[in-house]
């Protein structure tokens, strides 16, 4: 049995066409939506309404964790859009669903996907075609092996779309009980894993996610959420605990093999 696990395609509909390939199942950690790459401040939503240069600054704000300014930034640029007449969310949903016609459609037969911090749940279902099935909170079965799916994120300043609290991230763990492969879009609360050495910050991991990895022992926790980890991979336990990349920038799966 062949899987091969994506997450953080943000944008990346040209690789994620061919990302099943030589597959038998293709999980996707969610993250789909390109907002704002910070590697290419030209790309995502973001710059596409305000340029490359508002985007630039934005990018610097958040590096430095001038969180505040960032949204003031943010406040003044979407004011001047709805004074012409446009609705802040509208505007994003539109964009939003542009880019998930384009990314659920490259979806390959047999897909398992579950919501990124920065994705629309509520939008899925409208994009989600026969072969994709959506999980959250949820378990399936895939070659014999139980995965268990956790999506979104835990709340931060940068207050992305899909962020829940420690309380109901902790119950979607526990729902999810004992499975062979743990698949989640955030990592466990392990400093090296969340850890990103280029954004120089700690990004949020879960300590729910931790203490189900300790207790129940998978062979395998998944994940992505952080773009350069200080560490790709840490055991804990029995678990081998991997970040599976940042596909929108490297464009290959992660290989799951048994």
């Amino acid at each position: 049995m062949r899987v091969h696990v994506v997450s953080d395609v943000h944008g990346n509909g040209r690789d994620l066409a061919t990302a099943g390939d030589g597959a038998d199942a293709l999980v996707c950690l969610g993250d789909l939506v390109l907002f704002l790459d910070y590697a290419d401040h030209s790309r995502g939503i973001f710059p596409d309404l305000f340029g490359t240069e508002n985007a630039h600054r934005l990018v610097e704000l958040r590096t430095a964790r001038r969180f505040e300014e960032a949204r003031a930034l943010g406040r003044r640029l979407w004011g001047d859009i709805e004074r012409e007449g446009g609705g802040r969310m509208a505007v994003i949903e539109e964009a939003v669903r542009r880019q998930y016609a384009e990314l659920f459609a490259a979806f390959p037969e047999g897909t398992y996907a579950t919501y990124g911090n920065v994705d629309l749940p509520h939008l899925w279902s409208e994009y989600a075609r026969p072969g994709t099935t959506v999980l959250d909170g949820e378990r399936v079965e895939i070659g014999g092996r139980v995965f268990g799916f956790v999506g979104g994120g835990l709340t931060t300043p940068m207050r992305t779309p899909y962020e829940i609290s420690d309380e109901e991230y902790a119950a979607k763990i526990e729902a999810v009980g004992e499975v062979d492969v743990l698949c989640t879009h955030i990592p466990p609360d392990v400093p090296e894993l969340c850890y990103d050495v280029v954004a120089r910050r700690f990004e949020r991991g879960s300590a729910a996610l931790l203490a189900a990895i300790r207790r129940t022992r998978p062979r395998y926790a998944l994940f992505g959420h952080v773009h350069q980890p200080l560490a790709r991979r840490v055991r804990v336990g029995a678990t081998e605990c991997v970040n599976v990349g940042h596909f929108n920038a490297t464009g290959t799966p992660y290989v799951l093999e048994w």
